[in-house]
């Protein structure tokens, strides 16, 4: 290992992450920015994405804020059940926090850059550290529906260049090789979500496009390869951010195990109902990223 290396691992290990990228958001994304902060919105050091049925987890933040996705003039409506369309700011022990209550899904029909267009836009809001929620199917057999994986890796069976869409880094930035989880702050997450009373656990998240829910044939595939949860969402997001230098968390929530031999029917509402029953878990993970997570960056 070379010295260069080995300094930067050190400051990874300290929590000092590097902060070189290769991206940055995109002209229209700082547009939208301006408009929030203009009509009111705060920048803030923590992002939140929130997948289905956590959306009112932003009832629980102070002297929040609100702002409709459609009047940013870049984000796309968003039809997928459990989803607002709104961006939602406030604090959390005083700390400014910004979520975006609602995303899109590559099966709702919009093109591929599009779904990345939230972390943008949370970037170009000064966010530091990015956490991704989603609701999952669980692939293993000992899992139960409610509890937590804060994801260590994943696997992308739709495979597209999500980063391409970013805009160039300014000159002289350079990019870092080091995984797309942040895994410092994931462990952190992990115990603060046990602390709370959830059950979680470390994994890896199996990206397919939907809309439909996975065949029995497919869940034994995605087993034997090493997924523990599987879902429509979140990978695109992740890349994206982790081009433009941001420290990102991902936290699935199972709504539902996959037992390929004994099928249960499942359906949105019942996604839902069963990720709005694993919030208090999810809003542990948050206040414990919102901890020293220092002051909102330029974009």
């Amino acid at each position: 290992m070379r010295l260069a290396d080995a300094r930067m691992d050190e400051q990874t290990i300290a929590g000092q992450r590097p902060t070189p990228y290769d991206g940055r958001p995109r002209r229209e994304a700082v547009e939208a920015a301006v408009r929030i902060t203009s009509a009111g919105g705060r920048p803030a050091a923590v992002g939140v994405v929130l997948g289905t049925g956590l959306g009112e987890l932003v009832s629980r933040l102070d002297t929040a804020w609100a702002f409709p996705a459609a009047e940013t003039g870049w984000l796309p409506a968003s039809t997928a059940i459990g989803h607002a369309g709104r961006v939602v700011g406030g604090t959390i022990a005083g700390a400014p926090v910004v979520m975006l209550q609602g995303r899109v899904h590559g099966y709702e029909g919009v093109p591929s850059e599009t779904l990345t267009r939230g972390v943008d836009l949370l970037a170009a809001l000064g966010v530091r550290r990015l956490l991704i929620t989603n609701a999952s199917g669980g692939l293993r057999p000992d899992m139960a529906s409610g509890e937590l994986l804060i994801l260590a890796d994943h696997i992308d069976l739709v495979r597209r260049s999500w980063a391409t869409y970013l805009a160039p880094a300014p000159r002289g930035a350079t990019a870092v090789r080091e995984p797309l989880y942040d895994v410092l702050l994931g462990e952190r997450a992990c115990a603060a979500a046990r602390r709370a009373g959830a059950t979680a656990r470390r994994g890896v998240y199996a990206y397919l496009s939907g809309p439909n829910y996975e065949t029995r044939a497919e869940y034994r595939m995605l087993r034997r390869i090493g997924a523990d949860v599987v879902g429509m969402s979140t990978v695109p997001e992740v890349v994206a951010a982790a081009r433009m230098g941001l420290a990102v968390v991902a936290c699935s929530v199972v709504t539902n195990v996959a037992r390929p031999d004994a099928a249960e029917r499942t359906d949105a509402e019942d996604v839902c109902r069963r990720a709005a029953g694993a919030a208090d878990g999810v809003w542990a993970v948050i206040q414990e990223l919102v901890r020293d997570a220092g002051e909102p960056r330029q974009p």
